[in-house]
């Protein structure tokens, strides 16, 4: 099933892009009218992030007070997860990245609880903002991201992205009890990265030739695997022992 629903998005995925900036070359005109190369799907396995807000801001203050520093680490193996055909960048799928706070800061009482459970998602195509801040434990937007760039280097599988800006989303505007600072830019956040190659496909002509989970060190590679599971139904009916 999963070669059936690859095959056919394999050619969108070559001119995939979500309305942010992309420091890697276009691929080659005769790589991609063939369909033929190597396709890598990537998840974090860790890196760092870093988030320059105006703390005083947030919390009431003027609007041209100077910013603070937050440093975050990134829980490893987060299931962030990018495509890279032929060792190009081709962009994010819907995922998400935890962000653990590394040094402490006078955070605003509506932000400070959230500081130790923040994450950065990458949102289904179609959303005004490739890239948000949510509160990890009850969904909430804080922060959207606009003008981020990406820069991959290949040969490290190393990902960044570089100085996306922090506007206040509606919700957290309402949150702070200032709706009106609802877009306001904030701040800005880059984030560094070690990719780790959890699937490989081959393609010729636009087919699949090959499709391998490679092994983690000495540990076989998985089956499958699960990043999120959402609106499950158990339905009635059965066939043997299966539901």
């Amino acid at each position: 099933m999963l070669k059936t629903i690859l095959a056919p998005l394999f050619s969108l995925l070559l001119v995939f892009s979500n309305g942010s900036n992309y420091s890697v070359n276009r691929p080659s005109q005769k790589g991609a009218d063939s369909g033929t190369g190597t396709l890598e799907k990537m998840i974090v396995a860790n890196g760092s992030a870093t988030m320059d807000l105006q703390l005083n801001r947030l919390s009431g203050g003027d609007s041209r007070s100077p910013k603070s520093t937050l440093r975050f680490g990134i829980v490893p193996d987060s299931f962030f997860t990018i495509l890279v055909f032929n060792d190009e960048l081709r962009g994010p799928l819907p995922s998400a990245m935890g962000l653990v706070p590394q040094n402490a800061a006078p955070l605003p009482s509506a932000l400070g609880p959230l500081n130790r459970q923040l994450m950065l998602e990458s949102t289904p195509w179609g959303e005004p903002y490739e890239l948000v801040v949510r509160d990890g434990k009850n969904g909430s937007v804080l922060f959207n991201v606009e003008g981020h760039n990406y820069d991959y280097d290949a040969k490290q599988h190393s990902l960044n992205i570089q100085t996306g800006r922090l506007l206040v989303s509606k919700e957290f505007a309402d949150t702070l009890g200032r709706p009106a600072e609802a877009g306001a830019v904030v701040g800005d956040i880059s984030i560094s990265t070690t990719m780790r190659v959890i699937e490989v496909t081959r393609f010729a002509n636009g087919e699949t030739k090959s499709d391998v989970m490679p092994a983690a060190g000495t540990v076989p590679g998985p089956d499958v695997i699960v990043g999120d599971l959402s609106s499950l139904q158990q339905v009635d009916g059965s066939s043997g022992t299966q539901v």
